[in-house]
């Protein structure tokens, strides 16, 4: 949800990082680890998500070749 915010903020109405952190900061919104804004930590958000919707895209949905190795099990009974 605070993603959602953030980005409507930067991308609908034309904010900077610093504008959008003094607004959370202001509405009384804090980070997920109920610390205060920070200009970075904004832009942080923004490049996580954008990060991890390139790795799904790239690397949890590619298909790869199934491999089997030598394997050999050895039962000693007591």
């Amino acid at each position: 949800m605070v993603y959602q915010l953030i980005k409507y903020l930067h991308e609908e109405k034309g904010l900077g990082y610093r504008k959008i952190s003094n607004k959370l900061n202001s509405w009384g919104i804090s980070t997920p680890r109920g610390k205060k804004w920070f200009n970075t930590s904004v832009h942080s958000v923004l490049k996580r998500r954008n990060q991890r919707n390139s790795r799904i895209k790239n690397q949890r949905k590619k298909q790869y070749p199934v491999e089997v190795g030598k394997f050999k099990l050895n039962h000693h009974p007591f």
